[in-house]
């Protein structure tokens, strides 16, 4: 009869310690899924910034040749008249 609380209790210390290790493999197989998951977010994250990053600068590259270009032609617009009173 000892024999089987002897099997019984080394069968059920067996299933503590291999439940034990798979918590613990799992604990960690969680831990680096989250930092995987936390670097592929901040490289989305990276990859929206630029996107609109280039797209301001490109906006706002158009706008400053846009009144670059209508400043100038008003000055040749106001030498011209200029020149017609003068003349």
């Amino acid at each position: 009869m000892k024999n089987i609380y002897y099997a019984a209790a080394a069968g059920i210390l067996a299933l503590g310690l291999t439940c034990g290790a798979y918590a613990q493999t799992t604990a960690g197989q969680d831990m680096k899924n989250a930092g995987k998951d936390t670097k592929d977010a901040v490289k989305d994250t990276g990859k929206g910034i630029k996107k609109g990053t280039v797209k301001t600068g490109k906006a706002i590259k158009h706008g400053t040749k846009k009144g670059v270009n209508k400043a100038a032609g008003a000055t040749e617009n106001g030498s011209e008249k200029m020149r017609e009173k003068t003349q």
